[in-house]
């Protein structure tokens, strides 16, 4: 139910409302309300003639009070956004005031007191936006990664996909596989028809699109998974043997005390990570226990060390870009279980260089090695700049045969390949050499198939089951 401009209720869709700024103070808070109640709501809660809206999309100082007790609330301004022209496609306005939690406070129990309005629900005002044609699904989602950035590069990356560009990539693929499948059903239903290129023509058009498209995708997901990775955050793992200053340089890069350092072997006995931006890319970086032997004629340790060196192995495994630290101090001796993992996705460097400068050559299995000191901070500036031009290299080199932007989510790569699959099923259907059988009809649906599959990475067809996974992890107010 929703105020009518004359006082009575009307049944109808629910407005919603809710806080669409941060939480806690600040100068100013910001607080949306969405739906046919909106302009109503608006009226009551600044003291307005019902019906009246201020000017659209035009600040208008108001002063705020409880409609139903007229106690004051705050002097602010209200803007108004009517439908369709709005974020949500509905109508909206919002309430710009100061943003002390009793200000706020009074302003959404006032708003909740109403009837018909309701506290919006996680996502809720970017699902509607969503359902009234504002914008794609991919959209949705670079909106939700913009909220959430970091770093510049996810900002950069975010912006892009809330602008479209994800989004009209797809949906031009999707377009051609529509082309395609409209030659082949033309080729079903006007078969005794002189079509264009003779009997089979439309067919082998068709194909040759089909043809095209397959290499494309193939070409747009070999793209060492980067879009992902820059979402989620590059794995560095810190290895080393103990005491060589694994913890000291986890700590210098947090810029805290993340880790316990002590001159014990043993002492980090479990993986600990921190999340950095590393020359504008978001990475984790896992402190890991020291390799060495134990329990098997080594020089001590325990289960639980063990354990620790256990998963300190699995961590490199997983790591995007591994740093094999060395000990300085028995330099040019190095550490077999280290060294044994420095490959072409690893930084060697060397620590402790403030207790005597490492001889040359500065290398670990052929490859180059740094000189640091954790402690001092020396060889940190050069070390620091090696690293994040390696995580640069991840992040946003791609192989030149990728093409398209970037694709972020598990999901469109899911559904990238099902569409690849159900394209291939129809070449395999085409060429009569492969003898398969298959009916124009049959062939057809594989082409339907590979175009719902695209649909629904952008929300253009069966998308229901995906909606709530999407808006869920939205804040509430977006």
């Amino acid at each position: 139910m929703v105020l009518e401009p004359g006082g009575e209720l009307l049944m109808t869709a629910e407005t919603i409302f809710a806080l669409a700024s941060g939480a806690g103070r600040a100068g100013i808070a910001i607080i949306r309300i969405s739906g046919p109640g909106a302009g109503p709501a608006l009226a009551a809660i600044t003291g307005g003639k019902a019906g009246a809206s201020p000017e659209p999309r035009r600040a208008t100082a108001v002063k705020l009070s409880d409609p139903e007790t007229l106690v004051a609330i705050d002097d602010g301004l209200a803007l108004w956004f009517p439908a369709p022209d709005s974020f949500t496609g509905e109508d909206v306005a919002e309430l710009h005031v100061h943003g002390g939690p009793a200000v706020i406070m009074g302003a959404l129990e006032a708003l909740g007191a109403m009837p018909g309005l309701r506290t919006a629900e996680p996502g809720e005002f970017t699902r509607r936006a969503f359902e009234n044609g504002k914008m794609d699904l991919t959209a949705a989602e670079g909106l939700a990664d913009l909220v959430e950035a970091e770093t510049s590069a996810q900002r950069r990356q975010a912006l892009k996909q809330l602008r479209g560009d994800l989004g009209r990539f797809y949906e031009s693929w999707r377009e051609r596989l529509l082309g395609a499948l409209a030659h082949i059903e033309a080729g079903i239903d006007f078969s005794d028809e002189d079509l264009p290129g003779g009997p089979g023509g439309v067919e082998a058009a068709a194909a040759e699109e089909v043809g095209k498209l397959v290499g494309e995708i193939a070409a747009h997901l070999k793209d060492n998974r980067r879009g992902e990775r820059l979402r989620s955050g590059l794995l560095i793992t810190i290895i080393g043997p103990p005491n060589a200053g694994k913890s000291s340089l986890l700590n210098l890069l947090a810029r805290r005390d993340a880790a316990i350092v002590a001159e014990t072997a043993g002492t980090t006995r479990d993986v600990i990570e921190v999340h950095l931006d590393l020359g504008g890319y978001p990475v984790i970086v896992a402190d890991t226990a020291g390799l060495r032997d134990v329990g098997d004629g080594g020089d001590g340790g325990d289960d639980v060390e063990a354990e620790g060196i256990r998963r300190a192995k699995g961590k490199a495994r997983e790591a995007d870009l591994r740093l094999a630290v060395f000990d300085g101090q028995t330099w040019p001796e190095t550490d077999a279980h280290t060294a044994g993992l420095v490959d072409a996705d690893t930084l060697a460097v060397i620590n402790k260089s403030d207790l005597g400068p490492p001889a040359p050559p500065l290398e670990v299995g052929g490859r180059p090695a740094l000189a640091i000191s954790a402690l001092t901070g020396d060889g940190i500036e050069t070390f620091l700049a090696a690293a994040a031009e390696r995580v640069a290299g991840l992040m946003e080199t791609a192989p030149s045969s990728v093409i398209g932007p970037a694709l972020t989510r598990a999901r469109h790569r899911e559904a990238l390949e099902e569409c690849r699959a159900a394209l291939e099923r129809f070449l395999a259907a085409a060429d009569n050499d492969k003898g398969s059988g298959k009916t124009p009809e049959l062939a057809a649906e594989d082409l339907r198939l590979a175009a719902r599959a695209l649909g629904r990475i952008t929300g253009r067809v069966d998308v229901e089951d995906v909606l709530d996974a999407i808006f869920r992890d939205f804040c509430i107010g977006k």
